[in-house]
C-alpha cells in the first residue's frame, strides 16, 4: 500500500509540474479618431489672351519677346510696329484658400496659325509673374501675368496668327 501511495503521490506532482500555461484569451481595444479638412477649391480663370502686337519682319528670322509686365522688345529682322496699342501678356486670376502657395505650371511651346493659311510660329519661353510659385492673398486671390518668346522665320507671311488657348496649371502646394 505504501507503493501505491508513493505512486500516487509521483502523479500527482507530475501532473502539478507539467501543467501548460494558457493564452490569454481576451483581446485589448483602443481607439482612433479620423478626421478630414475641406479646403477651398483652387480654381483659375483667364482675365487677358496674350497679344504680341503688330510686327514686321524682314529676310532675317527674329524674336518678340513679351514679359508678364507687358512690355515687349524685338531681336534679329523684327521691327515693332506702332505704340504697342493693344499689346498684352496673358493674365489669369487665381482664387482659392486664403493665403495658401500654389506652383504654376505653363507650357514648354505652343504653335499659332495664320488664320487664311497654313503658316505657323512657334511660341516658348513662357514666364510668369509670380514665376514659378504663387501665394494667396488674405482673400484667397491673387493674378499671374504671363510673357512668352514668339520666334518669326525670315519672310514670315502677312496676316493674322491665332490659335486655341495655352494652358496654365496651378496647384496647391
Amino acid at each position: 500500500m505504501k507503493k501505491l501511495i508513493s505512486l500516487f503521490a509521483a502523479i500527482v506532482l507530475v501532473s502539478g509540474l507539467t501543467s501548460t500555461a494558457k493564452a490569454q484569451t481576451q483581446g485589448v481595444t483602443t481607439t482612433a479618431t479620423g478626421s478630414a479638412t475641406i479646403v477651398t477649391t483652387l480654381a483659375i480663370a483667364k482675365s487677358a489672351d496674350m497679344n504680341f502686337g503688330s510686327i514686321a519682319v524682314n529676310a532675317t528670322a527674329g524674336t518678340v519677346v513679351l514679359l508678364p509686365a507687358g512690355t515687349r522688345s524685338a531681336t534679329g529682322g523684327v521691327t515693332l510696329q506702332g505704340t504697342g496699342t493693344g499689346v498684352a501678356a496673358a493674365a489669369f486670376n487665381v482664387t482659392g484658400l486664403n493665403n495658401a502657395t500654389y506652383t504654376i505650371t505653363l507650357p514648354t511651346t505652343y504653335t499659332i496659325t495664320r488664320q487664311t493659311g497654313t503658316e505657323t510660329m512657334t511660341v516658348n519661353g513662357f514666364n510668369s509673374t509670380p514665376s514659378s510659385t504663387g501665394t494667396l492673398s488674405a482673400s484667397g486671390a491673387q493674378t499671374v501675368a504671363v510673357g512668352a518668346t514668339l520666334n518669326i522665320v525670315g519672310g514670315q507671311v502677312p496676316g493674322t496668327y491665332t490659335a486655341a488657348g495655352f494652358p496654365v496649371t496651378v496647384n496647391y502646394n
